[in-house]
């Protein structure tokens, strides 16, 4: 093993990764994971403190991260099926009617499987206890001229997610 702390430092894989090298599997919404066809890594902020200083305040690092939402585009099938999941799911949630529609099990967890150019899983992001909090409703329109697919987005809060390398260890 080398000492040299560049090659310690020294990218081991230069191919790129692909923006369209993705798969996400939400355990809760099976009917989404297949046409999903835009999701987000979404990115992480942390706040400062200030340490006073008589010539200076210097910046610390804060003790709380923030993490952004996860926005997930799918196609929506013919029959709404997976529409319909993400809209019960936030029903369950909401308690619309009475809070006897409130269901214990109300988060999931869910996976985005990142893959390599070979389209092979070369890593994963999992995200802990996720839940809905956003679905974009459908604007039907029959003035177009062309056929199109309707795509919705969905928009997820959770707890934290975890980079784990492609043996589901953290990395």
């Amino acid at each position: 093993m080398s000492n040299n702390p560049c090659k310690l430092n020294q990218v081991s894989n230069r191919n790129f990764l692909s923006i369209g090298g993705f798969q996400l599997v939400l355990n809760r919404c099976r009917k989404v994971d297949f046409l999903c066809n835009k999701a987000n890594l979404p990115g992480i902020s942390m706040g400062t403190a200030r340490q006073s200083n008589y010539l200076r305040d210097i910046p610390i690092p804060g003790d709380k991260i923030q993490y952004e939402d996860l926005r997930v585009d799918f196609l929506v099938d013919e029959n709404m099926e997976n529409y319909h999941q993400i809209y019960n799911w936030m029903r369950e949630l909401g308690y619309p009617e009475d809070l006897g529609q409130s269901k214990l099990d109300n988060r999931s967890d869910a996976t985005l499987l990142i893959l390599n150019s070979s389209l092979r899983v070369s890593g994963r992001v999992k995200f802990r206890d996720i839940f809905p909090v956003s679905l974009e409703g459908i604007p039907f329109n029959a003035t177009i001229q062309e056929q199109e697919y309707f795509t919705a987005t969905a928009v997820f809060k959770y707890t934290m997610f975890d980079l784990m390398n492609i043996d589901g260890k953290e990395v």
